[in-house]
């Protein structure tokens, strides 16, 4: 974890000196509503360099760049910068995301918003903990409690109109909107997990994220207390078609709204 931490401040400087020139920046659209910068290609490879020199044996799979294999039992998994859009608007909401996966299983993982310095971290059976520069300890790290739909503030992602699950998230949208208090769509899924854990919205369901987007999120929720599968209630694996993330009162409730849509 401390290596992971390091990692992720180091690559938080550089974001945080582009962010300050963002208006500068060149982005180049790898797809619809999909952005890079030489922001994000940098802060992965800081990230990535940090990581390497510590555990030169580990695998490193990124949003950028090509993949190491490493040496089969252990992979680092990072987003240099989730939120580029946001990012790309001057909007301080947008992270870097760390986790280091063990055959097969996420065992540590860091959600770290350059813009706030809230560090958001957690490792397998150790709970999970959030750190900012006003406090002097870490604070753990709870889901929230409520247990009836109609009080739940959930977050979502929504898919660029171009993508082939655009239609089959509007149609579980109505009925989310009917069910609960509010839904908010904050653009960085990393950060969206990280709430869950910190019980600042009650779930969290989208379609079609990559691993680097969701893989220490879901670390961080599990170990708060909270739940995550897909929509129908299965199993979630990296990489699948969706995702929910709840607390265990509200993830049968959300997930019976969400199947049916």
């Amino acid at each position: 974890m401390t290596i992971m931490i390091r990692a992720a401040f180091a690559a938080a400087r550089s974001l945080k000196r582009d962010f300050g020139e963002v208006e500068h920046l060149q982005f180049t659209e790898k797809g619809p509503g999909d952005f890079v910068s030489n922001a994000d290609i940098y802060a992965q490879k800081v990230i990535r360099e940090h990581l390497l020199r510590a555990r030169p044996d580990y695998g490193f799979l990124g949003e950028e760049g090509q993949p190491a294999e490493g040496n089969g039992t252990h992979c680092w998994i990072v987003d240099p910068l989730d939120g580029t859009t946001n990012f790309m608007h001057g909007l301080p909401h947008f992270a870097i995301s760390i986790a280091l996966e063990q055959q097969g299983d996420i065992v540590a993982g860091l959600v770290l918003n350059p813009a706030t310095d809230e560090l958001f971290w957690a490792e397998k059976g150790a709970g999970a903990f959030l750190e900012t520069p006003s406090m002097v300890r870490s604070r753990r790290l709870r889901v929230a409690g409520r247990k009836t739909l109609l009080n739940a503030l959930v977050a979502t992602g929504i898919p660029h109109p171009s993508k082939a699950k655009h239609d089959e998230f509007l149609r579980t949208l109505r009925p989310m909107m009917t069910a609960v208090a509010g839904v908010r769509r904050f653009g960085a899924a990393a950060l969206d997990l990280a709430f869950v854990a910190a019980a600042r919205v009650d779930g969290f369901w989208e379609f079609d994220l990559s691993p680097w987007d969701v893989a220490a999120g879901i670390l961080l929720v599990k170990e708060a207390g909270g739940m995550v599968s897909d929509i129908a209630g299965e199993p979630y694996r990296l990489g699948g078609a969706s995702i929910l993330a709840t607390n265990f009162e509200l993830h049968a409730p959300l997930a019976k709204v969400l199947k049916e849509a």
